[in-house]
């Protein structure tokens, strides 16, 4: 079972979501949860928001176990950008933009297992280098 909760419009850039979210995937919503608490970064407390939220939807609307679920999946996307002027010197100015993400937490109660790619058997190597006979 899946439950998911989406944040959006976070004053964040999504390149800074995407160091915190890369701390939390895939682990059980408890640990991922006190990693957010102690973690000293600004986007933490939403995308802590927005974790807690998918474990409130999970348990209210699917009836998981909060016991068993793990952070599935975590997308920081980039949102709308805010655009600004800076007046500079000799009559310039600069654009500065604000950065927004959206965060969208699936959390699954369901043990998610890679599965090792199967090689190719005809593997081709590099070519070797010319005069090496």
């Amino acid at each position: 079972m899946q439950a998911t909760a989406i944040l959006k419009n976070v004053r964040t850039s999504a390149q800074k979501g995407r160091l915190v979210a890369d701390l939390i995937r895939g682990l059980p919503v408890a640990r991922a949860l006190e990693i957010l608490e102690f973690s000293p970064k600004k986007v933490a407390k939403p995308v802590r928001k927005a974790l807690e939220s998918a474990i409130a939807n999970a348990e209210n609307n699917v009836g998981a176990d909060v016991d068993e679920l793990r952070v599935s999946e975590i997308l920081i996307d980039n949102g709308p950008q805010i655009r600004r002027f800076h007046a500079r010197a000799k009559g310039r100015g600069v654009r500065i933009i604000k950065r927004t993400a959206h965060i969208t937490i699936t959390v699954s109660d369901e043990k998610k297992t890679k599965a090792a790619k199967p090689r190719k058997s005809g593997a081709v190597s590099a070519p070797a280098a010319k005069g090496s006979n």
